[in-house]
């Protein structure tokens, strides 16, 4: 009994630590962009440059800046739904997927998107969260990950698929590579399995948004 309390006590310990990372990665984002109002927007220039090997830092920076509040809210909302999901699982799974898919989007627009413009926003990494979620159960082979993931699916799927169609200032390039990075961080860090589904265990410049 005594054993079974303390893992209890140790999944409990551990969502609450991704919780709190999470809360901790969004606090981040209201601040920078606090600072960033008060220095009248020129943050923005750290963000994504393509191709610049100077601004190479703006992969890190771009997904904590933004060009409005407005920006800012519109997806902290996403951020934070999805990011609940994956900080469940801990801390370190949080921080892993998210090191992953800011990568990968990052490095993605970097290559590709328009000369002469910068990229900054959260939506690549938000991307990245629902490709997670969505593939990460079949690579676990986890009954209620596959059931989150087609979650997943059904409510963003729609907005993402939109999402990937060129359009105004809106950084396609970032989406596409964050979708990606999701894939590619739910296959890096999958479980060891046997091949069975399991049913239990733990759970300025031209700006383009993102």
């Amino acid at each position: 009994m005594s054993e079974v309390r303390s893992k209890v006590r140790a999944r409990y310990q551990s969502q609450a630590d991704g919780l709190r990372t999470l809360a901790v990665l969004v606090g981040v984002m209201w601040v920078v962009e606090l600072v960033n109002v008060l220095d009248s927007y020129r943050l923005d220039h750290d963000g994504i440059v393509p191709r610049s090997v100077s601004h190479l830092d703006g992969i890190a920076f771009a997904p904590f800046l933004h060009t409005s509040f407005g920006h800012l809210l519109s997806n902290t909302v996403p951020f934070v739904i999805l990011g609940v999901a994956i900080a469940l699982a801990g801390a370190r799974k949080l921080l892993l997927v998210s090191l992953i898919v800011a990568l990968v989007s990052g490095l993605g627009t970097w290559l590709i998107a328009p000369g002469g413009t910068v990229t900054v926003g959260a939506s690549g990494v938000i991307f990245d969260y629902a490709t997670y979620l969505i593939s990460r159960g079949a690579f676990d082979r986890h009954i209620l990950e596959i059931a989150l993931g087609v979650l997943v699916a059904a409510f963003f799927g729609a907005a993402l698929i939109y999402d990937l169609i060129p359009k105004g200032n809106i950084s396609w390039q970032a989406h596409l590579f964050g979708g990606i990075g999701g894939v590619i961080a739910a296959a890096a860090l999958a479980r060891p399995t046997r091949g069975q589904l399991r049913t239990a265990g733990a759970t300025r410049l031209p700006s383009s948004l993102s």
